[in-house]
């Protein structure tokens, strides 16, 4: 997903390909690390290994999910097919998803820091800090597309849909000025090729918004979507936006959505900016599971 490394310093820009929810309260931006330090959520996301398994083991599951549905999911066949795209009119407590028909069937990702990690990007910020630059990021989408490496377990999953007959596609916001260069990037990246309106859908594309539902949906009337990878809420329904942290958190847990997780949408680990960083203190711990040593002194 869009954006810098800088944890949504906005209110009302989207980044990393979602919605910005100006409900949350967003983290602060990230100081300049000092001589030879990078911050703990790039340390995480871009440099342990730990991260690394997360994504190949988000993979390798997303693939063996497809290859599953693939071999019993004939579109000739009698049995109705549905797509993992929620229907327009669904609700997070009401959830419908999309027939499929006979559309052939396509899996439908984000971009940043879900195919791609953008490392020359974030070496910069974890460099300078500061606040999110638009300006900055659109600079890197022009100059950036050979700084950039595939995500681990990505190159391996696209190639494996695409063996199955599954269409790759890419919706990601990032702008669609730099479509070329966009796809110049996933191709560096060994993850191409992408074609701008119909592989690559890239933010106001369909109908002017940086909401992905309008794409989602464009996808869908074409495509039997059977599966979604992205690192963020806003990457499977726009329907997360608007809601606060603790409102989100059961909302992704309830017993549909729930479901979904591993069986049809797949999410990428990302401690370093997005929506899910903006809960504050008492919305993240609430306060009957707070602990006080015994020996603190009072």
């Amino acid at each position: 997903m869009i954006r810098s490394a800088l944890l949504l310093a906005a209110a009302g820009v989207a980044l990393s390909g979602c919605i910005v929810d100006t409900h949350v309260v967003q983290a602060p931006p990230v100081q300049a690390a000092p001589a030879g330090g990078v911050p703990a959520g790039m340390q995480y996301l871009y440099g342990s290994g730990e991260a690394a398994a997360l994504s190949a083991q988000a993979y390798a599951a997303l693939v063996d999910h497809v290859r599953a549905r693939m071999a019993k999911d004939d579109p000739r066949g009698s049995g109705p097919r549905t797509s993992v795209v929620l229907a327009p009119g669904a609700t997070l407590a009401s959830p419908r998803f999309q027939s499929c028909g006979d559309k052939p069937a396509a899996a439908v990702f984000d971009v940043d820091e879900t195919l791609l990690l953008n490392l020359g990007y974030e070496s910069y910020d974890a460099e300078h800090g500061g606040a999110y630059d638009a300006a900055r990021w659109d600079r890197w989408e022009k100059t950036g597309a050979m700084k950039v490496a595939a995500v681990p377990g990505a190159l391996d999953a696209v190639r494996a849909l695409r063996a199955m007959g599954v269409t790759v596609i890419f919706n990601t916001n990032r702008a669609a000025a730099n479509a070329e260069q966009t796809e110049a990037a996933l191709t560096f990246a060994g993850l191409g090729p992408a074609r701008h309106g119909e592989t690559l859908f890239l933010k106001g594309d369909v109908d002017g918004k940086s909401g992905k539902d309008g794409r989602r949906d464009a996808i869908a009337q074409r495509w039997c979507v059977v599966a979604m990878g992205g690192d963020q809420l806003g990457d499977f329904t726009d329907l997360f936006a608007g809601l606060i942290p603790p409102e989100r958190r059961m909302a992704a847990a309830s017993p549909v959505i729930g479901s979904m997780w591993g069986r049809g949408w797949f999410v990428l680990p990302n401690p370093v900016y997005g929506t899910g960083l903006g809960s504050t203190y008492d919305q993240t711990f609430p306060s009957a599971t707070r602990w006080t040593d015994p020996q603190e002194k009072h």
